[in-house]
């Protein structure tokens, strides 16, 4: 469901935008925190990034597998193949 703010912004010279520190704080987004940018119709969708296993979903105990993340529980599945 999407929420109005009430905040307004401007798109700079450079195509940013600055992220109010009440959403941030709200939000728990730190300085450098990866977002994810969705599309919807014509509206733009800031998601912070979570990592998450590229067969499962999962999002605990990650692990790099040729540049792929995958769970613990998918590694094991791999290996026993």
């Amino acid at each position: 469901m999407i929420k109005s703010t009430g905040i307004i912004r401007k798109v700079d010279e450079l195509g940013r935008i600055v992220i109010p520190r009440e959403l941030r704080l709200m939000l728990e987004i730190q300085e450098k925190d990866p977002l994810e940018i969705f599309t919807e119709g014509s509206s733009i969708i800031l998601k912070k990034y979570q990592p998450y296993c590229i067969f499962c979903g999962c999002g605990r105990d990650l692990h790099l597998f040729k540049d792929k993340l995958i769970c613990n529980k998918c590694k094991d599945e791999l290996y026993s193949l």
